[in-house]
């Protein structure tokens, strides 16, 4: 499938920009930007059932065959966040680009027995304003206006994409290019056990204090700090 995608810049650097669950690339209104001015052209998609893309059946290969079959291989920068991170992970192989990034990845469960259901997702297409700013207290005004904008246009179908399986197996075996995994304080998908895995199979991690979960919106300054060295 061939997804929407949203540009920027003409530097001489590509960077691609892969988005979590409910939302879509309106979610880089400040990393897009960012990267531009270090030099970057920003390609950043709309998964299927998400933003402008196409709906249709959901999984996590189909999620990584629609990157491998819309983005330009050999990129400088892959950055995924979250649902963006599982599929990137399960498209790098192909899409081969220079570095990789896993921003807080949806690999597994930090406690297999609290996981989330896809049911409390697809609630979440509900929200309301006040319920998304509670719930988000570190956001900008303005991510919560692209938040609501993004639950309006997201297939909560999407949620179901594991078929009612547990999230767990997707934590790679080694790095298939130099690799960055970025997580949240806690991260409530990647445990310490996986960390230690990580780690000791090459990849790099880099907490980011405080932050919760969608990093980029919790966190800018501390989200591009961790990015030292890797953009």
């Amino acid at each position: 499938m061939r997804l929407n995608t949203r540009e920027r810049g003409a530097g001489r650097r590509t960077a691609l920009l892969v988005h979590g669950i409910m939302s879509d690339s309106r979610t880089w209104r400040r990393v897009a930007p960012a990267l531009v001015e270090r030099g970057y052209r920003v390609i950043a998609v709309d998964l299927r059932g998400h933003g402008d893309s196409p709906r249709g059946a959901y999984g996590p290969r189909l999620f990584a065959d629609d990157l491998v079959d819309t983005l330009p291989h050999r990129a400088d920068l892959a950055l995924g966040h979250s649902l963006g991170g599982l599929a990137l992970s399960l498209a790098v192989e192909r899409l081969q680009p220079l570095r990789a990034v896993y921003s807080d990845p949806a690999w597994s469960s930090a406690d297999p027995d609290r996981q989330i259901g896809p049911e409390v997702f697809a609630a979440f297409k509900r929200a309301t304003r006040a319920q998304t700013t509670a719930l988000n207290p570190r956001w900008d005004t303005e991510d919560v206006d692209i938040e609501m904008a993004t639950l309006a246009a997201w297939d909560a179908a999407s949620a179901h994409f594991l078929g009612g399986r547990p999230l767990t197996g997707f934590v790679p075996d080694r790095p298939a290019v130099p690799s960055l995994v970025q997580l949240a304080d806690p991260s409530f998908l990647v445990g310490a056990e996986d960390t230690d895995r990580l780690r000791a199979s090459g990849f790099e991690v880099r907490t980011v204090a405080g932050a919760g979960h969608t990093i980029h919106r919790d966190d800018f300054d501390g989200f591009m700090k961790s990015l030292d060295g890797w953009i």
